[in-house]
């Protein structure tokens, strides 16, 4: 018997068929906030429709969504959710904390397929109980004036922040390190930058001089 074979998977794409292609993808890029990765054929007998790294082929077809489901794991459940409500969306439940770390609520698209939408909640898990103690931390101004306005863009203290920031670098993933941030948060983020004037990059604490 020979070994199981280490194999990397580069991307996953799920395919459903849909009755209309044009249908579908205006559904998924207005409705649910997907945005169109691609059409093939002419007409279109195919289509993409991507939501950050995922994507699903829509295949022109007979619709048959008994027994699939498909999860996204996204950035900010409660935003896409009031998203796809607003739009008119059929939503099956509101979003909600699940034991297994997610918030989720699940949504059906105009052919019945069911998607569920989830993001990670950093609080699941039992306690951890610590003892804090005080540090004495000089920062760059401008660099604690974003760490003020980012904690509160996030709900946090600064400590907790600051913790949440410092334990994700400790970490490698991959050839770097695992951020605590989302895509959002990331753009958000330059948005502070520049906001407080930071014209620096991620290596110029080394040149740092206090006048």
């Amino acid at each position: 018997m020979t070994d199981t074979p280490k194999i990397e998977c580069e991307q996953h794409h799920t395919g459903i068929a849909v009755s209309d292609i044009e249908a579908a993808v205006e559904f998924y890029t207005t409705k649910l906030g997907f945005w169109l990765g691609f059409k093939w054929g002419t007409p279109p007998t195919m289509a993409g429709v991507n939501l950050g790294h995922a994507q699903i082929f829509l295949e022109l077809g007979t619709p048959n969504p008994k027994g699939c489901e498909m999860y996204f794991v996204v950035g900010d459940a409660d935003e896409l959710y009031e998203f796809q409500r607003s739009n008119g969306v059929e939503m099956m439940c509101a979003p909600e904390d699940r034991s297994y770390g997610l918030r989720d609520y699940g949504v059906r698209d105009l052919y019945g397929y069911q998607l569920n939408f989830g993001h990670r909640l950093p609080e699941c898990g039992p306690p951890i109980k610590i003892e804090r103690v005080d540090v004495n931390v000089r920062l760059e101004k401008r660099l604690a004036a974003l760490l003020r306005d980012l904690a509160a863009y996030k709900h946090m203290s600064i400590d907790s922040c600051l913790e949440e920031i410092l334990l994700h670098t400790n970490e490698p993933l991959g050839d770097g390190v695992a951020s605590p941030h989302t895509k959002r948060q990331l753009d958000y983020i330059q948005e502070l930058k520049r906001k407080h004037g930071i014209d620096y990059d991620s290596h110029g604490s080394y040149r740092f001089v206090e006048e």
